[in-house]
């Protein structure tokens, strides 16, 4: 399938030039206020509806939503908040966690080509198989559950992580070619409003459900994410495939941001209402004219 991705101040360019250090985790100062950026969202939202009903009618391609972010950046809100005048008949989200021992057994992915989206529908991914160069190249510990052959004693070193690269890029291009539509998110939360948000599920007894020991620990790390999130960003941003670093630190210019890219990636596909053939036609009229006359109306 030949694509185009989205215009975005916000796009990975395809070049590798990608920098996590000059990418914005705020909005620009001429942002709309949040009252405009709700009003904006709430029109995205009822568009995406009628875009999503003729994606499902057509029953060609598939729309793939990749979201990725360090803990605390909005993922969960964001997809509840985008999505919510879906139809749920027309899409389906999974969030991937620590792999199982069936999923070890496995290629790294295949938990996730099993999850992929039916012709006609959206399918988001809450995490995915980025995790495993984001997460697993931050402790590549976790690769001993793999029992990958050929892993020298020492660990991976950069051809094992470029492989990893190409399999991506390869599994988002066959994607591509068959109908499905990939679009990758990142959430780009600043380490400072992270914390603030930490502290919020802390001070908040409602929100202390949210809060884990284990994204504290992680987020230490930060600077070798980072380095990851580049990386992976760089390598995997392809014209099939693109990447959005989407700043995250203003939750409502996140939500509209990433509600305007969706619209306009399904929009841009070649989309059709199904044409019934002549015969039924013909017979939907005949069938026209004998509900009519039942109920006493031209």
């Amino acid at each position: 399938m030949t694509t185009k991705p989205v215009d975005s101040p916000y796009l990975v360019p395809f070049d590798g030039s990608f920098s996590v250090a000059a990418a914005p985790t705020a909005p620009p100062k001429d942002a709309l206020d949040d009252k405009a950026l709700e009003k904006k969202l709430d029109k995205r939202i009822d568009k995406m509806a009628k875009l999503q009903r003729k994606l499902y009618a057509d029953d060609r391609f598939a729309l793939l939503l990749v979201f990725q972010a360090m803990d605390a950046a909005g993922k969960d809100s964001t997809i509840r908040t985008v999505m919510s005048g879906v139809s749920p008949a027309g899409f389906q989200v999974f969030a991937f966690k620590a792999p199982s021992k069936e999923e070890l057994d496995h290629d790294f992915l295949w938990r996730t080509a099993s999850r992929l989206p039916e012709r006609g529908r959206i399918g988001i991914f809450n995490r995915s198989y980025y995790e495993e160069v984001l997460v697993v190249k931050v402790h590549p510990e976790y690769l001993r559950g793999q029992r990958l052959p050929g892993l020298p004693d020492t660990g991976p070193d950069e051809g094992f992580w470029e492989s990893r690269y190409r399999s991506i890029r390869d599994h988002e291009r066959h994607l591509s070619d068959n109908g499905t539509r990939v679009v990758k998110f990142w959430l780009n939360v600043s380490h400072e409003e992270q914390h603030r948000r930490f502290l919020a599920r802390i001070d908040d007894p409602e929100k202390n459900w949210k809060f884990a020991a284990g994204d504290v620990a992680e987020s230490r790390h930060w600077d070798r994410y980072m380095e990851a999130y580049e990386q992976a960003l760089n390598a995997t941003s392809r014209p099939e495939a693109p990447w959005y670093a989407i700043p995250a630190d203003d939750k409502e210019f996140m939500r509209a941001t990433v509600a305007d890219i969706v619209c306009k990636t399904i929009e841009d596909l070649p989309l059709a209402w199904p044409e019934p053939s002549e015969k039924d036609r013909a017979e939907m009229l005949a069938l026209r004219s004998e509900i009519a006359a039942g109920l006493g109306v031209k």
